[in-house]
Formats: C-alpha cells, sequence, structure tokens
C-alpha cells in the first residue's frame, strides 16, 4: 500500500496534451464568452496520453469523471479513448431536474416533494433509462458529477425553510448548475447570483438600497460570500495556488469596506412578478404560495430600491469594488447606473480578478480528483481557467478537461504516493456500488395519498428507474450526513482547507471530505453498507405493504465470476476479487488486501448454509462488496 493510502487509511480506521482545446463555450442568454485581448498560446506539455487506456486506467478515470465505473463504461472508454469519451460527454444531452418534475406532475399527476427532487438527483447520478421514457437513456455523467461538484461550492441548502418548501425551487437551481457545468464560470456567475434560491439563501432577495428613515440598511450576505466562497477567496493568490506573502503574511483579497460597496450593488432585485406598488414595502413581495413559480425564474430588477449612488444622503457613491491590476475603471463603480448594468460590471469586476483561475480550479480538482494537488497542477488549470487556447477567459469545459486530462490526474497515484488521493465522498460510495451492480428500484405499490382537502395516487409499483425508499435514497442524510442540496451551512458540508487532525495535520494534508468522517458517521456507512450489499436483491420476493420499495442490487450478474463448481479452495474466488478490484479499486487493490479476500472468501462453499436457502456464490459475492467498501483502500480514491 502506498504512503499516501496510509496515512488516510489511518485517519479512516480509528496536465495536458499539447495546444488542447474544446472552444469556447455556449453561454445562455445574452452575454458572450468574455474574450482576453491576447493570442492563443500553445499549453504546457505533458506525456502522451495512451490512446486505448487499459482496464485499471481506464477504472481510475472514470472514478473521477463519473459516479462510479460500470464494465460496460471501462470497455467503452478502451474502445474510444479519453479524447472521443470526453467529446460524447460534451454533447450528451442533460438530465434536469425539471424535467423529471414535469413528469411527475403532468404525467404520474402527484405533488413534486423534496423526495421526489432527490430521486431526480440520483436518475442523474446513476443514469440509465429515464422513468419516464425507458429507450431514452440518460449518459451525461460527466456534466452531473461536474454539478454535484460545483452544488458543493455555490451552496444553497434546503435546510433554510423555504427553499425546504418549494422543490420546483431546488430543481431550478439544480438544474442551472447543470446547465452551466460546461459553460463559461461567467455565465454561472451570473445565473447563480439570480436565482431564487440563491436569492432566499444569501439575502440577496429583496435586498434594498439604505433608508435611514426606516433604519433599512443593504444586506452584506451575498456581497460577502460571492467574494470569499464562489470566486476570489480571502487572501491573494499566485496562479499556482499558493498564497501571496508580503513581510512573510498573507494580502487580503479585499476588506470590509469592500463587502459593503458590493452590498449596495446588489440592491433592488426582488421576485420576477413583484409588483412593489400592491405591497406597503419591497420587502413584502412573497413567494407565490400555492405555485411557487416564481421560484423558476431568475430575480427581476426594480430600479427604485437599487442603490445607483445618486439618492443622498443614503447611497453610497462611488462603490470602490475589487482593485487590482487591469481591473475596468480600478474596480470603481461610477454613479447613476441601473441595476442591471451595476450588476454587470460587479460580477465583470469579480470574474477577471486573477485570483479566479486558481481558486475555482483548486476546488474543482479537490471535488474530482485530489485532495492536495501539487502548485504546478493548479497553476495549469489556472492558465487553462484564464485562456482556453482560443482567447477565452472562464471556460470551463476545457477547466473541467484539463483537470481529467493533466498528467497528476492520470499519473498523480505513482508520482506522488505521499500526497496524492481523496477521501470518497459518502454519496460518491454508494452511487458507485448501485451503478456498478446494476441498481434498480424494486416493491412498491400505487397508493392513495392525501395532501390536504384532495388526493392523489403515488406510483412506485413497476419502477424500477425511479430510484426511490425511505431505507435508500431518501434517507442518505441521517445514514451519511450528505444528501444533495442539504448542506449545514453556506460552507458545504466540508471546507477545502480542511486538515484532519493527527498524522495529516503533522503533514499538513488536507483532507475536506474527513470534516464529516466522525465516529458515528463512520460507524453508521460501515452498518448501513451491510444491507445494501448484502441484503437487498432486484430478485428478491417484495413485501405487498411496502408502498415505497428501494433501491437494490443485481448480485446474479456476477454468479460466473463468484466460482464455477462447488466452491471452497478448490474453486477460488480470485476472478471474482480481480474483477472487483478492476471495477471498483482501478487494479489498486494491495496484495495483502486480495490475498486476504480471497482466502476468507474461499472458505465458502455450497455447504456455507445449513437450510439450502441460498446460493453459495451470492453469499461470496455480498462478502466481498461488504469487505471491499467497508476497506480503508477502497475508501481512498487514487
Amino acid at each position: 500500500m502506498r504512503r499516501a493510502r496510509r496515512v488516510l487509511c489511518k485517519v479512516v480506521c480509528c496536465a495536458l496534451l499539447p495546444g488542447l482545446a474544446f472552444g469556447g463555450a455556449t453561454v445562455a442568454g445574452n452575454a458572450s464568452p468574455p474574450r482576453l485581448p491576447i493570442s492563443p498560446r500553445p499549453r504546457p506539455s505533458s506525456p502522451p496520453l495512451p490512446v486505448a487506456p487499459s482496464a485499471p486506467e481506464a477504472s481510475r478515470f472514470l472514478a473521477q469523471a463519473t459516479f462510479g465505473p460500470t464494465d460496460a463504461d471501462i470497455s467503452h472508454l478502451q474502445a474510444v479513448g479519453y479524447q472521443v469519451w470526453l467529446g460524447e460527454q460534451f454533447n450528451a444531452a442533460p438530465t434536469r431536474r425539471m424535467d423529471y418534475r414535469n413528469w411527475v406532475e403532468n404525467t404520474l399527476h402527484e405533488e413534486f416533494t423534496t423526495d421526489d427532487m432527490l430521486e431526480a438527483w440520483w436518475l442523474g447520478a446513476l443514469g440509465g433509462p429515464d422513468p419516464a421514457d425507458p429507450s431514452v437513456i440518460r449518459r451525461d455523467q460527466l456534466r452531473q458529477r461536474v454539478a454535484f461538484a460545483l452544488s458543493e461550492i455555490f451552496v444553497v441548502s434546503t435546510r433554510t425553510t423555504l427553499i425546504d418548501q418549494f422543490p420546483n425551487g431546488q430543481a431550478y437551481y439544480y438544474d442551472v448548475l447543470v446547465n452551466d457545468a460546461f459553460a463559461n464560470y461567467r455565465q454561472l456567475l451570473e445565473d447563480v447570483t439570480l436565482s431564487p434560491a440563491m436569492g432566499v439563501y444569501l439575502n440577496m432577495l429583496s435586498n434594498q438600497r439604505a433608508d435611514s428613515t426606516k433604519n433599512i440598511h443593504p444586506d452584506e450576505n451575498y456581497a460577502r460570500e460571492v467574494n470569499q466562497l464562489f470566486s476570489v477567496g480571502l487572501v491573494l493568490l499566485n496562479q499556482d495556488g499558493t498564497a501571496q506573502l508580503v513581510n512573510g503574511q498573507p494580502v487580503p483579497t479585499y476588506t470590509q469596506d469592500t463587502v459593503k460597496a458590493f452590498a449596495h450593488v446588489f440592491t433592488g432585485w426582488n421576485w420576477s412578478d413583484c409588483v412593489p406598488a400592491n405591497h406597503n414595502d419591497f420587502s413584502d413581495c412573497a413567494v407565490d404560495w400555492s405555485t411557487g413559480a416564481n421560484m423558476q425564474q431568475p430575480m427581476a430588477a426594480f430600479a427604485a430600491y437599487h442603490d445607483n449612488g445618486t439618492r443622498a444622503p443614503d447611497d453610497l457613491s462611488n462603490k470602490q469594488l475589487l482593485s487590482y491590476a487591469g481591473a475596468a475603471n480600478g474596480g470603481l463603480l461610477v454613479d447613476g447606473g441601473t441595476p442591471q448594468n451595476d450588476l454587470k460590471f460587479a460580477l465583470d469586476n469579480i470574474f477577471n480578478h486573477p485570483n479566479v483561475g486558481p481558486f475555482i480550479g483548486r476546488q474543482l480538482i479537490q471535488r474530482l480528483v485530489t485532495s492536495n494537488p501539487s502548485p504546478a497542477y493548479v497553476r495549469r488549470i489556472a492558465a487553462v481557467f484564464n485562456n482556453n487556447g482560443l482567447g477565452v477567459r472562464g471556460d470551463l469545459k476545457s477547466v473541467v478537461a484539463a483537470i481529467l486530462l493533466d498528467d497528476e490526474a492520470r499519473n498523480g497515484a505513482g508520482k506522488y504516493p505521499d500526497t496524492f488521493g481523496k477521501l470518497r465522498e459518502p454519496l460518491l460510495r454508494l452511487s458507485h456500488i448501485w451503478r456498478a451492480m446494476g441498481a434498480q428500484h424494486r416493491c412498491g405499490n400505487d397508493t392513495v395519498r392525501q395532501s390536504g382537502s384532495s388526493s392523489y395516487t403515488q406510483h412506485y409499483a413497476n419502477r424500477p428507474y425511479r430510484y426511490a425508499g425511505w431505507y435508500s435514497v431518501w434517507g442518505t442524510n441521517y445514514l451519511f450526513n450528505q444528501q444533495p442540496l442539504y448542506a449545514s451551512s453556506v460552507f458545504n458540508f466540508f471546507r477545502p482547507g480542511f486538515i484532519p487532525p493527527g498524522e495529516m495535520t503533522t503533514k499538513q494534508l488536507y483532507g475536506p471530505e474527513f470534516q464529516i468522517t466522525t465516529d458515528s458517521q463512520i460507524a453508521e456507512v460501515t452498518n448501513d453498507v451491510l444491507p445494501r450489499a448484502m441484503w437487498l436483491d432486484i430478485h428478491d420476493t417484495c413485501d405487498s405493504t411496502d408502498d415505497y420499495g428501494d433501491v437494490a442490487i443485481d448480485h446474479q450478474r456476477d454468479l460466473a465470476l463468484a466460482g464455477s463448481g462447488q466452491g471452497g479452495p478448490a474453486d477460488p474466488a480470485d476472478r471474482l476479487v480481480d474483477a472487483y478490484n478492476i471495477r471498483f479499486m482501478g487494479g489498486q487493490m494491495s496484495a495483502y488486501m486480495r490475498t486476504t479476500l480471497i482466502n476468507y472468501l474461499n472458505r465458502i462453499d455450497h455447504y456455507w448454509d445449513n437450510n439450502g436457502t441460498q446460493d453459495w456464490r451470492i453469499a461470496r459475492i455480498q462478502r466481498a462488496l461488504y469487505l471491499i467498501f467497508t476497506s480503508p483502500e477502497y475508501a481512498i480514491q487514487k
């Protein structure tokens, strides 16, 4: 076992192709891809990638780029190579939560709840047949994986009551991330800023200019977090992600006065259907409680409530935003603008700050590849953010491709054994086993439910691709400390700069995911993986009283790998272990772990169950899955 894995496991247990560019991002709305006033330049060279990756190489790549490798995905990637695979993913039709919502409401005639939103999320994560039309196969794994990473940077949470009450607003917000995953960062920043869910979560919605007669002051929440968490961070960075130092100390990116100036800029935006004249005050405009329709429309501008610096004594004049070399007008927003123009100036000011490339690039590397990227890796990704090779800044498609194809991503485990890798997030461990083992929704009934004075039928019978269930999909937060759009704060489930105590603190190794890896969470995951891997099978007999069903896996697909005779040492389990080594661990299982697994599994034969109620080969499969998924070696993605 490599040194880095040993370091991380102790905690668990107690480069670009030359000239790579995918072109300018397609940007929605009226904005166009920002072009730099510089000529295209060649990218730093890396060793050439293999034309046909080996099965272990393909599996490791897919662990970074999808919600978990499957045998079919591994074979396909081997056949087409990395670049063709990326092109397929960039062109794959997006799986959207609002489409799922429309199916639930308009076809099934059910209420769309937060549980349905989770079902929609799992459809995107697992892929495969669409429940609305099984002939449509959802294949946009990379887009969904990047959207999930973005959801952990641009955080909104259903722990906020109003967001929790409107799952259509949740779906709309998540689709912003899905739609913009391969677009331009500048467009993503604007779409996030104007989304009602973010407006609610960080108080930009109904934020209005100062009025001393009413003791009203612009809210600073979004102004602070859009800088601290979504773009530039707290300190000035070198392009390799390290802090710039003056007299040995980091230099703040902005001051409280900067936050105050942004807060005044972010005034005058409210619900798209707000009519202030019909309310006592601008802040009295409300969500559409009957339909939530205004939760799925960008916020609208209202000039009368915007601080444009011309209305003394309360308006803030000549707002100084981020100041840096090359900033338009030195970052100074002059008086007299409209809400739209002032917002554009502010977001452009943020977007063009030199911190954004290394700050966002490093976090995307952490979410997809490794918790401790080398400064050189960050520098290469920041260079692509700054210029995708065609003079375009902020092209996320090129950034994502660069992160995955970089030599450090592909060969870091061998080159940097003491620092490379990341703890797998709980949801990604679950999605991996479900994808790799052919998970489907099983059981369930069509049951009449009451909603106020009306009733409707919930349709869970014979719905193999409607991923639902109290025990599986809907209960992940209670078991894993993690559920989509359910972070405990704007700082996500875990912080990118978290360093676990002990040996990783001594070595100053970041381990963000360890922040939710508590003693109780380890026990919960270990105890919960047991029934997922061993008990729930799609071929089991259903309980007629189980209205919702659950997600289950298909053990029988691997019967031939588990043995062909009577079991025991004479019919060894080496084929099963070796297949799982590729499928789940990218061929990185240590010789010790392999030997230990085989020796244990070889004890299982046709005499193992005195009652003869279960195929001994399934017992081997169940125990192999359980031992792999609860092992420290699997927990660390390399």
